[in-house]
């Protein structure tokens, strides 16, 4: 399999859980197309006694997948503690999640650490369906003169109104960063979106039907065994046939 389109395609499991599924999972995912990886490391929970991630012991089995595979990694940057330990890492990606991208306090202390660093840096929409928010945070890495790629992700907004989706898409909040500012690429994460496995390919559709610029997928090799996310994952095998369908990869 290999990519048809110039469409952006990241994909991999929620939290990196062990060096065995890291690596399954990557394997899975390279033999459809896939060249960015991801999985997160420290994962921020609502409540304590969830599993939080295994922390900078997964770097090692990212970079054995990139190593393994060819493909670029990227994980979840929360705070810039961390920032140091992943840019040594020589991660490929990082994202800023939609709880710290709510926080411009937390968003410029990241900024700051990354000043000047060569890495890609995507920044998720906040929480809360406030445009100028998810803009700001996207400035403020821009203005660190970050020298790699700045992409913003849209995973959908907590919100009073509940349907059949975790996360409320209001997608005219995407369409109106992309008229905004169309240099910056928005890539539509379904997973979050969704909420569930069986309805991420209709999000990912609607979101490549409007324009978006690529997909930010959760993919794990054994999506009931997940440590985190379990309901809204994919296969690779079924990743890889969505991406298809899309005619993202061929």
């Amino acid at each position: 399999m290999k990519p048809i389109t110039d469409k952006i395609i990241v994909s991999g499991p929620c939290s990196a859980e062990s060096r065995e599924q890291v690596l399954q999972t990557a394997e899975g995912l390279a033999a459809q197309g896939v060249t960015a990886f991801r999985a997160g490391l420290w994962k921020p929970r609502t409540r304590p006694g969830c599993f939080e991630g295994v922390g900078a012991e997964g770097l090692e089995w990212l970079a054995e997948a990139r190593n393994a595979y060819g493909m670029r990694i990227a994980t979840e940057l929360n705070t810039a503690r961390n920032a140091d330990l992943l840019l040594k890492a020589g991660v490929d990606i990082v994202w800023i999640g939609a709880r710290t991208a709510t926080n411009p306090f937390d968003v410029q202390d990241i900024a700051n650490a990354l000043r000047g660093c060569h890495i890609d840096v995507y920044v998720k929409n906040p929480v809360a369906p406030d445009p100028a928010l998810w803009l700001g945070a996207i400035e403020r890495i821009e203005r660190a003169g970050i020298k790699g790629r700045i992409v913003a992700i849209h995973r959908g907004f907590c919100t009073w109104e509940k349907d059949i989706f975790r996360n409320n898409p209001i997608w005219s909040i995407p369409m109106q960063l992309k008229a905004q500012r169309p240099d910056v690429p928005v890539v539509c994460d379904p997973s979050h979106i969704a909420g569930q496995a069986e309805l991420v390919p209709h999000v990912a559709r609607m979101a490549i039907s409007l324009g978006m610029d690529g997909l930010f997928v959760e993919s794990h090799c054994n999506p009931s065994a997940a440590l985190s996310d379990a309901a809204q994952q994919l296969t690779p095998d079924e990743a890889g046939r969505m991406f298809r369908n899309l005619k993202l990869t061929e």
